[in-house]
């Protein structure tokens, strides 16, 4: 099956993803930026690595934990990080620095692969949530390279599609593979696609045991100076299109009942900035984007936070927070970053990415469930006239993020007998 899967890539599968980098490339040239590290070319190291893969911008973030504490317990071992996008890469070199080579993931060719693992050297590889790749595996199995799935899940809707290919996936998981899920209900579905379950455990999320960075709140609070002083702010972050829609709609009914309401609003992907301001621009919107910042008005009602890696800082300067990606169907966001600052956090229905972290946060009252630019509106205006109930609320997030933290201990445990073999 691994065969039939191969030649797929080499004549569609391969020439497709580089079809679409190359369009991307057209709008954002980063995506042209060591486009050769796509098939495994890049510096060699002089030693045996340990290799961590985070495909994105979230996974980075709860991955930037295990590596900086990975650094400190095995001095003098390098440590590589790929991702798959610039956002990623970007995101990985601001949290890393020098603690690691980062680099992008080769496309899962062999010929590509082979070069990989020449250049990298694994020692160990550890790859965060849920990235099955048959011929990656399969080269982690030929030179008996350990490889840990790292707050791994399997959402029921990817379930099935993997069943289609349940012999491929089969042999993907018979090479070697340690399985840490998030939950039991994750190690369940990774045994039935077939994980050896002596080597399939339960250890948490990882996302739980991230650290706000010290500054942050200043940071919130120096933006929120800039652009809202005295005036009660809401954020609306990683929104993809068709939710900023949903999301202005909301907005003009809560400044109905907040005249000097504002919201921060924080598109996912940045090849949309340009297009959501123009959008508010039609919209006759009074907005200020972040990229460009100017003097604020007593009219201002939207800021456009047309930047990377900020999206924490403009949560700190928030009342509220809804998290994107939930009032359409992509699967959500991460829930716990504006948890941890102590917000009450919105959602929309759609938050299979994460169903766990939803679930636990939803049953602690940490987080409330919207459905449409209704119920959002009405959340948000009364979250905003209750500065008791805020805290309240946010307390709960804070409690709840404290008290499932732990998935890094648990995945050491993992990690090290690997290391020492």
């Amino acid at each position: 099956m691994r065969y039939l899967y191969t030649l797929a890539g080499y004549l569609l599968l391969a020439p497709i993803f580089c079809a679409v980098l190359w369009f991307r490339s057209l709008r954002d040239a980063r995506y042209r930026k060591n486009f050769s590290q796509r098939f495994g070319n890049g510096d060699t190291l002089a030693e045996p690595s340990i290799w961590v893969h985070a495909v994105s911008v979230g996974e980075v973030n709860a991955a930037a934990v295990l590596v900086r504490t990975l650094y400190d317990r095995y001095p003098g071992v390098p440590l590589v990080v790929t991702t798959l996008s610039p956002m990623g890469d970007e995101r990985a070199r601001a949290l890393l620095g020098d603690r690691a080579s980062i680099r992008y993931l080769p496309l899962d060719l062999p010929g590509s692969v082979h070069k990989f693992f020449d250049r990298v050297k694994p020692r160990i590889a550890v790859i965060f949530e849920t990235e099955l790749w048959p011929n990656l595996y399969h080269e982690c199995g030929r030179r008996r390279v350990p490889l840990v799935l790292a707050s791994a899940r399997l959402s029921p809707r990817a379930m099935g599609r993997y069943r289609r290919f349940l012999s491929l996936f089969r042999e993907v998981l018979s090479n070697r593979v340690t399985i840490a899920a998030q939950g039991e209900s994750d190690a369940e579905r990774f045994r039935s696609l077939g994980a050896a379950p002596e080597r399939t455990h339960v250890t948490g999320n990882l996302k739980f045991d991230f650290a706000v960075p010290a500054n942050v709140k200043t940071k919130g609070a120096q933006l929120r100076e800039f652009y809202a002083a005295g005036r009660p702010v809401w954020v609306a972050g990683s929104t993809h299109a068709g939710e900023e829609a949903i999301v202005l709609e909301a907005h003009r009914e809560v400044r109905k009942k907040h005249p000097g309401a504002i919201l921060a609003l924080v598109p996912r992907h940045p090849p949309r900035f340009g297009e959501v301001a123009s959008w508010l621009e039609k919209q006759n919107v009074r907005f200020i984007r972040h990229s460009q910042p100017s003097a604020r008005t007593p009219d201002l009602e939207v800021v456009l936070v047309d930047t990377l890696g900020e999206l924490l800082d403009f949560y700190a300067m928030g009342d509220v927070a809804f998290v994107g990606g939930t009032l359409v169907e992509v699967g959500g966001h991460n829930l716990l970053e504006p948890a941890a600052l102590g917000l009450p956090v919105l959602a929309g229905p759609h938050n299979f990415n994460s169903a766990d972290i939803a679930k636990i946060l939803v049953e602690s009252g940490a987080a409330l469930i919207v459905n449409d630019a209704k119920e959002l509106a009405a959340r948000v205006s009364v979250l905003l006239s209750n500065p008791a109930e805020r805290a309240r609320i946010g307390a709960l997030g804070r409690e709840c993020v404290e008290d499932n933290r732990g998935a890094l201990d648990k995945l050491l445990s993992l990690i090290d007998p690997l290391m020492r073999q």
